[in-house]
């Protein structure tokens, strides 16, 4: 199998922060593989050392078949790299800036304006591409730095947190320009902290935690491996949350989350069996049950998953 993006044991650290500790990592060409994690986990940090932006402080990586710290001039003629904030002249109109972006990657005139045209098309800017940057919306923006992240027509195309800051409908807009690009054939590392978006869009997820890879694989996969079955009990007003949670925990060993101000406990079970007992526990206990039901397992079910592993294993 080819692999695009391949990584073995990156470590990279700012002073005595280690950002990212020892990742593994194995990117098929066409993919869209998402790079999962909270803030500060690590996902930008190893983004910038694949695309030669930053130098590992130990281990190997090779994209598109190259050495990131002994090829780096390679890899960057075969990449493309968006970040969160668009580096875009507002002042120009979105087609003069991706004429100008096309001349700085070697497009003759001519040519540079026919790129210009097929990017404003693809990422559906073509009523927009006579108006002055200034004047888009911020998904707008985003989806014409994509344009201009195409332009070298890269092998491998880095996201890192393209949809920061967007509104819900310009982030939908931002994942079909993303399908897009796949549909062509362009190997996608996207890194996000929204679960949904890398349940929407990836092939594969990567979870990382405090520059650790925690787990890898299809939305599919993971949530069989990690998410159990959920179980949503809601609780009666005036009932005891404190209470209800203490008695799963200590009768069946089950860790709760409190969501819409206490009033709902959430956690996951192995099977139907073990959340009827649960239920039937709390209502013998006297807790208020207003209502309870079993669903199938979520990436934020995945995600709570492991968290908790990984604070087990920090306590010892």
């Amino acid at each position: 199998m080819k692999y695009a993006i391949e990584a073995r044991g990156l470590c990279k650290s700012f002073g005595k922060q280690e950002a990212v500790r020892g990742v593994d990592l194995a990117v098929r060409s066409g993919e869209l593989f998402a790079l999962l994690g909270p803030n500060g986990a690590g996902k930008t940090t190893t983004v910038r050392m694949l695309a030669t932006l930053l130098a590992p402080d130990r281990g190997s990586a090779r994209v598109c078949g190259h050495d990131v710290a002994k090829e780096a001039g390679c890899v960057r003629e075969r990449i493309g790299v968006t970040g969160q904030y668009a580096a875009l002249d507002e002042s120009l109109t979105g087609r003069q800036n991706l004429e100008l972006f096309a001349g700085l990657y070697g497009y003759s005139p001519r040519d540079a304006k026919q790129i210009a045209d097929e990017m404003l098309t693809l990422f559906g800017l073509s009523d927009a591409g006579g108006r002055t940057v200034g004047t888009y919306s911020g998904g707008m923006r985003r989806r014409l730095d994509l344009a201009v992240g195409l332009l070298p027509r890269p092998e491998v195309l880095f996201l890192d947190e393209p949809t920061t800051g967007l509104d819900p409908q310009s982030r939908r807009d931002l994942w079909e320009a993303v399908r897009a690009l796949t549909r062509r054939g362009v190997t996608v590392l996207l890194t996000t902290q929204y679960l949904e978006e890398a349940d929407q869009l990836a092939d594969r997820i990567g979870f990382i935690a405090e520059g650790r890879m925690m787990a890898v694989g299809t939305p599919a996969e993971l949530k069989s491996r990690y998410g159990g079955k959920t179980l949503a009990i809601r609780l009666a007003a005036g009932a005891d949350p404190s209470g209800a949670t203490r008695l799963l925990a200590d009768a069946f060993g089950l860790e709760c989350r409190l969501e819409e101000d206490g009033r709902v406990a959430k956690t996951t079970v192995r099977d139907a069996e073990t959340a009827h007992a649960a239920v039937g526990a709390l209502l013998g206990s006297g807790a208020g049950v207003e209502d309870f039901a079993l669903g199938e397992p979520s990436l934020e079910d995945v995600y709570f998953a492991l968290n908790a592993a990984q604070a087990r294993e920090a306590a010892g």
